[in-house]
């Protein structure tokens, strides 16, 4: 039903065979052919498949899909060509202008990201059309905690960036010896204030992986 690239497909094909995604499998087919959903189906693994596992630097967790027309493509916070910055994405763009003393590129589509090695992860991965959340506690949670085990568990090294209180509920998940954790509050207007801005997680990301030996972010 999705399209996933084969090193993810196999990293997760115990997953797969598991009744929990049978299940949701079977939920999202009948979604699919009677609602409108975002992402497109063949969206819906685009964290994954613009980010390779080996590739890994940076997991970035957001919430659920936009769920307006032509915006969610299967990254979190990030939108399609061409559409307007949504706010918490705009004020991520104003962090990081302010962090890093650069403009940003005026397009929301944050794959020039992920093929940097930030994986773009989503906590539940689809929605249906004007209602968030519609498709939260359908197993999707279930999928991408073991996405963020696996990570946690075979590589070395990786910053795990949690903005608001849905993203930290996986920081019992990551064995902080070995990784890093960015804590901050979400960069939605309504919460950005209580300590998104000031963050500075752009730059201090850049300073980790260049203390690792590792090549910066370029965050335009």
């Amino acid at each position: 039903m999705f399209k996933i690239t084969k090193n993810w497909h196999k990293i997760l094909e115990d997953e797969f065979e598991k009744e929990y995604f049978k299940k949701l499998q079977s939920f999202l087919q009948d979604e699919y052919n009677n609602y409108t959903i975002y992402p497109a189906c063949e969206n819906v693994f685009n964290s994954l498949n613009y980010c390779q596992f080996k590739d890994i630097r940076v997991v970035i967790i957001g919430q659920d899909p936009y769920h307006q027309p032509n915006q969610a493509h299967g990254l979190c916070f990030s939108v399609q060509d061409g559409q307007p910055l949504p706010p918490s994405l705009k004020n991520i763009f104003k962090e990081i202008e302010s962090d890093l003393y650069i403009k940003c590129l005026p397009s929301g589509n944050l794959t020039r990201w992920a093929k940097q090695g930030i994986l773009l992860l989503n906590t539940v991965l689809t929605v249906r059309q004007n209602l968030p959340n519609s498709h939260k506690g359908k197993s999707w949670e279930i999928l991408t905690q073991e996405i963020i085990k696996l990570v946690n568990s075979k590589q070395e090294q990786v910053i795990f960036v949690c903005w608001g209180a849905n993203a930290k509920i996986f920081i019992p998940l990551i064995d902080s010896s070995k990784h890093i954790v960015l804590q901050a509050a979400h960069p939605s207007p309504l919460s950005a204030y209580n300590g998104f801005w000031g963050c500075k997680h752009f730059s201090k990301i850049n300073q980790i992986l260049k203390n690792n030996g590792k090549n910066e972010i370029d965050w335009h």
